[in-house]
Parts: C-alpha cells; structure tokens; sequence
C-alpha cells in the first residue's frame, strides 16, 4: 500500500471514534452503500429542521419534524468530533445506528459532520478513507439563481478492486435534484476547490456561482473550501468557523498577487493529491501561513 492510502486508513483528532471502534467495525455493514444509508436515517440536517415537513421532507422521509422537540438545536458547534457523535448517538438511543430511530433521538447536524461519521466507519473497517470539501449545484436551491453550487462536504473511499477513489454523498444522498447514484458520485458533478479557484483565476468560471450558507458568494467561498480541502486532505478536518489567515476577512481582500500564485500553486497539487502527496505534506509541516489557524479562540 502507497504512502497517502496508508496515511488515508489513519485516524485525525476529529475522525478518531475513540472506544467505538470495535463497534462500528463488528456491528455495522460491511457494504459502503448500507453504511452510508444507516448514518443518513440517524441524523437530521438543520436545513430540513428548520424547514419542517416541506420541500424534500414532505413525505418526511427524513422523519416527522413535529416530533423533534421544541428546544432542540443544531449541534454543528457541540459535537464536532466523531467520538462526541457517537458517545451522544449511544446516550439517546443505546442501540446506536437503527433504522428506527426515534426522531427526538436523531442528531441534528451537517454535511461535515455525516463526512467525519462515514470517514470514521470507514478507517474502522481499514477501508482508507478522507473527507473532501467543496461545492454542488446538484441540490435544490430555493430562493437562488439557477446553477448555483453551495458549499458542500462529501467523501471517497478507496475501491482496491477497482483502483480509484470512490466519491460519496451520503449527506445529500436523499435530496439530489439530478439521477446519478450518491454512492458513485460521477465525475464533473462535484466542484472541488482547486478547479473552481484556479478557473476563477484563469477567468474560466463566474465566482459569484459558487455560494455558502453564511451566506456569502464568490471567490472567497471557494478559498474556505480549498484550504478545508486541504487540512483535510492531511487528516484534519477543520470546522466551519476555522480557517488559516487568507480566509480571513480584511486579509483575504489584501492578498497580493505573489500570496495568490502561492495559493495557486496549491490548488495545482491539489487536483491530484495522490500524486502529488509528499509535496502537499511538505507544504503541511513548513508552510505556516497555511496552516495555523484563526477563528474561535485561536490566532
């Protein structure tokens, strides 16, 4: 096994199921597709709370919103790792992942955190995994321009058998407003960050396409996406409210066009990081402007 398959089957802090892992190793399906169904019927997204039993929920396959009680949150900010999900999904129910859950019982979380589930179960079953950050347009967008892609987080899995990278969605795996199978995402069909920048840059793409739910558009959505892209490409899935300096407001904006090449030269090796993996990890223990975070408490 190559250099970044064994660095795929390694755990992050975030990916880390801590005690768990002999459970979702032992008691969960082997086949991708059934993993990634089971992880969707336990969670509920805060787009789907917030709009109740309508749009895509209207024949409550997500469940019946009216059950979830009153005072529950979304919980993006609490359970931010993949051991938090887990030990708060045994608390409710102690079965773990059911088909049945209980609506109140669910997690009321986003597509970063179903990613981390998935890229946990996955290095549980020594299946080398990663979470990848970026933009679809394949969802319903409403009150939005036709062609949007919203900022979006999915997976891929190593298929030995085939010798690729599979790209999953299980998160929008319920709600695609296109045929094709979430579990085999085609190519093309996913905006990964260093093709939209660097067509941004080349002026090959309209950056005002590219939206996030802050909400925000343009350019600097698909900078946040690229160095999530990035840090997690090294096994680190950052949150949301993270991001090294260039994310920054009032820094992104002065950026020079010597800090801009150095981004595009990222987003250059970025488009195949298997080939280009040591020279993403160099760039990872000695580039520090990439690295080091702000947001929160930090920086």
């Amino acid at each position: 096994m190559n250099k970044s398959l064994t660095h795929y089957l390694e755990f992050s802090m975030y990916t880390n199921p801590g005690l768990y892992k002999n459970l979702l190793r032992e008691n969960l399906p082997d086949d991708v597709r059934k993993i990634g169904d089971l992880v969707r019927r336990n969670i509920i997204h805060r787009t789907t709370l917030a709009a109740g039993n309508t749009g895509t929920n209207s024949d409550k396959r997500f469940g019946d919103m009216n059950k979830v009680p009153w005072y529950r949150q979304p919980e993006d900010d609490i359970l931010v790792t993949a051991s938090a999900m887990l030990a708060e999904l045994y608390r409710r129910d102690s079965r773990g992942f059911v088909e049945n859950r209980k609506e109140e019982d669910k997690l009321i979380l986003t597509c970063r955190f179903v990613s981390i589930l998935m890229a946990s179960i996955l290095k549980s079953k020594d299946i080398p995994a990663r979470v990848r950050s970026g933009n679809a347009s394949y969802f319903e967008m409403r009150g939005k321009l036709k062609g949007v892609s919203a900022d979006h987080w999915i997976n891929q899995y190593w298929n030995d058998k085939e010798n690729r990278w599979v790209n999953i969605d299980v998160d929008g795996s319920w709600s695609l407003n296109e045929k094709f199978d979430p579990y085999d995402v085609p190519s093309g069909r996913f905006d990964f960050p260093a093709d939209a920048w660097l067509n941004i840059r080349e002026g090959k793409d309209d950056p005002n396409r590219f939206w996030n739910a802050k909400p925000e558009r343009g350019s600097m959505v698909v900078l946040w996406s690229l160095f999530y892209d990035f840090h997690s490409l090294m096994n680190n899935e950052i949150n949301y409210i993270q991001g090294p300096a260039p994310t920054r407001y009032g820094v992104f904006e002065k950026l020079t066009e010597k800090e801009l090449k150095e981004i595009d030269g990222l987003a250059r090796l970025m488009r195949d990081p298997d080939k280009n993996f040591e020279k993403l990890e160099k760039i990872w223990e000695t580039n520090k402007q990439f690295r080091l975070l702000r947001g929160g408490l930090l920086g």
